[in-house]
C-alpha cells in the first residue's frame, strides 16, 4: 500500500460550490427511483411500467452521453451542466404538476424520463473533468464526493420512502426539481481558470478521437465489458425487482430504508478510500466489489429488515470503494483535453446495458419469478467481481501520479493549482 499523500487544501471556494451542487442534486436523484417505482405501481402500470420508465431514462442517457462529452470538450462542461440543470428542473416540475392534477398516462411518464435522461447525459461528463479543476488532490476529492454520495444515497431514499408513505410521490418530484435549481446556482458561482480548447475539429473527428483514446486502453474497455454483464443482470433488474420484493415483504417505506442503508455503506467505503490508496487501484477496488453481491442477495431472500439493511449497507461499502479507485484512475490516466469524451464513452459503455435489464425485468419476472431473477443477479455480481480480479490489464494497472496539465496557473481566489469521471 502507498502511504497517504500529504494533505492539501481541499475546501476552496470552487470545491465548496461544486460539492454543494453535487450533493444537493444527488439527494434529489436518489429519491427518484423510489418515487418512480411507487408512482408507477400506484398508477397501475406494474413492474413493466417501472422498468419502462427507468429504462427510458437510462437508455436516453446512455445514447446521448457521448455527445455530452464531445460538447463539454469542445466548449466547456460548466455551461452545459447549468443548462442541463435548467431542463431537469422544468421536467420535474411538469411531472409534479401532472401527478397532482390527475392520472398521467404511461407515455407521459416515459417521455419525461427520456427528457431527463438526455439532460443528464449533457450534465454527467463534466462531473469528472471538473474535479481536477476544483481540487488539488483528485483522490481526496473523489473520496469526499463518494462519501457525500453515500449520505445522499442514505438520506434521499429514506426521505422518499417516508414521503410516499405519508403523502404522495408528487412531493418527491417537487423536491427533486428544487435540487436541480440549487445545483445550477452553485455551478454559476464557480470561478474557473480559462479553458483552452481546439474547436477546429468536427464533431465526428472529436467522437473518433475519444473512441481511439478509449479503445487503446485495455484496462478501460475491459472494465466496461464486465459492466455490460453487471448492467443487464444486476443494475437493470435490481430496482424494479427489488422494489416489488421488499415492498411485498415489508411495505413501501422499507424499500427506501434499504436504499438508504446502501448509502450508509457508501459513506463507509468512501471514508476508507480517502485514506487507503492501493498501488494497484483497480485490483483493490475489485476486492471490495466482492461485497456488492450482498445487495441482490438481500433483495432475493428478503430477511428481517435489520438484516436486509445490513446486506445493502455492506454492498454499498464495496461499491463506493471501487467507485473512488475507478474515478481517480480515469481522471489521472486520460489527457485532460480528452477526458470529457473518454469519460462519456466509459459512462455510456457502463450503463448502456442497464435499460435492457430494466425493460426485460418485468416480462421475465412474470415467467421466472422475482426472487429467482434476483438470485441470478447475485450470481452475476459475484462473477463480475471475479472477472475484475482475474483480468491481467485490470488487476495489474498501477497508480499514476496526477499530471499537472499545461496552460493552467493557480487560481489565487480559489487556491486551485493549475491541474491536469466516475465511478
Amino acid at each position: 500500500m502507498r502511504q497517504p499523500a500529504a494533505p492539501s487544501r481541499l475546501w476552496t471556494w470552487n470545491f465548496g460550490f461544486y460539492f454543494t451542487a453535487r450533493v444537493v442534486s444527488q439527494v434529489g436523484d436518489t429519491m427518484i427511483p423510489v418515487a418512480t417505482a411507487v408512482a408507477m405501481l400506484s398508477l397501475g402500470y406494474g413492474v413493466s411500467g417501472v422498468g419502462f420508465a427507468l429504462g427510458a431514462w437510462m437508455g436516453a442517457f446512455a445514447l446521448f452521453v457521448v455527445f455530452g462529452g464531445v460538447f463539454a470538450d469542445r466548449f466547456h462542461p460548466r455551461p452545459l451542466m447549468i443548462g442541463a440543470d435548467a431542463v431537469r428542473f422544468l421536467v420535474q416540475v411538469a411531472v409534479t404538476a401532472c401527478l397532482w392534477l390527475g392520472h398521467p398516462p404511461l407515455w407521459f411518464m416515459v417521455a419525461a424520463a427520456l427528457a431527463g435522461g438526455v439532460a443528464t447525459a449533457m450534465f454527467q461528463p463534466g462531473t469528472s473533468s471538473l474535479v481536477p479543476q476544483v481540487a488539488a488532490d483528485a483522490q481526496q476529492a473523489n473520496g469526499v464526493l463518494r462519501v457525500s454520495e453515500g449520505f445522499a444515497t442514505m438520506a434521499g431514499p429514506a426521505v422518499a420512502g417516508v414521503l410516499v408513505a405519508a403523502t404522495s410521490a408528487a412531493w418527491v418530484f417537487a423536491i427533486d426539481a428544487a435540487t436541480f435549481a440549487v445545483s445550477g446556482i452553485c455551478l454559476v458561482a464557480l470561478r474557473l481558470p480559462r479553458f483552452e480548447v481546439d474547436r477546429s475539429a468536427s464533431t465526428l473527428t472529436n467522437l473518433l478521437t475519444g473512441w481511439h483514446e478509449f479503445r487503446s486502453r485495455s484496462w478501460l474497455w475491459g472494465v466496461i465489458l464486465i459492466w455490460w454483464v453487471l448492467g443487464v443482470f444486476v443494475w437493470g433488474p435490481i430496482t424494479p425487482l427489488g422494489a416489488v420484493s421488499i415492498i411485498e415483504a415489508h411495505g413501501k417505506a422499507a424499500f427506501g430504508y434499504a436504499e438508504g442503508a446502501f448509502g450508509a455503506g457508501c459513506i463507509v467505503g468512501g471514508l476508507v478510500a480517502i485514506r487507503v490508496r492501493p498501488e494497484r487501484p483497480l485490483f483493490g477496488g475489485g476486492l471490495a466489489m466482492l461485497l456488492f453481491p450482498l445487495m441482490p442477495l438481500a433483495a432475493a431472500t428478503v430477511p428481517a429488515l435489520p438484516l436486509l439493511m445490513l446486506g445493502y449497507a455492506t454492498a454499498g461499502a464495496g461499491w463506493a470503494f471501487w467507485g473512488v479507485q475507478w474515478a481517480t484512475t480515469v481522471q489521472t490516466r486520460i489527457p485532460e483535453d480528452r477526458l470529457n469524451r473518454v469519460a462519456a464513452y466509459q459512462v455510456a459503455g457502463s450503463i448502456l446495458a442497464v435499460p435492457l435489464g430494466q425493460a426485460v425485468s418485468g416480462p421475465a419476472s412474470g415467467v421466472a419469478g422475482v426472487h429467482l431473477l434476483l438470485g441470478v443477479a447475485t450470481v452475476a455480481a459475484v462473477g463480475c467481481a471475479a472477472a475484475l480480479l482475474c483480468s491481467p490489464p485490470i488487476r495489474g494497472l498501477r497508480r499514476a501520479p496526477e499530471p499537472a496539465p499545461p496552460g493552467r496557473a493557480a487560481d489565487g481566489a480559489t487556491g486551485v493549482p493549475v491541474p491536469s469521471a466516475g465511478g
